[in-house]
């Protein structure tokens, strides 16, 4: 099962790269920001958006209500305890 994981995104961290910062659970992890971004938008317009982290990608941008309601029901599934502990381990 892929499992995508809200973050937000705390700051950018390279431009050019389309990197940026995203707290996950408290943890914060550089993500690549090329699949949310927008031609000709600034980037650093996306600090403070929700979105959904996979594989250390922002997939999509979603709204703070959804980002809420869906890290509830993972923490209700006992997920989000183990894809945190997977993301400190990739740290490695």
């Amino acid at each position: 099962m892929c499992l995508g994981i809200p973050g937000k995104i705390v700051s950018i961290t390279d431009v050019e790269q389309q990197l940026g910062m995203v707290d996950v659970g408290g943890i914060q992890r550089a993500v690549d920001l090329s699949c949310v971004a927008q031609e000709g938008e600034e980037l650093h317009g996306l600090i403070d958006s929700w979105v959904l982290v996979h594989v250390g990608f922002a997939m999509s941008v979603i709204d703070e209500a959804e980002a809420q309601a869906t890290l509830a029901i993972l923490n209700e599934l006992g997920q989000m305890q183990e894809e945190l502990v997977a993301m400190q381990e990739g740290d490695s």
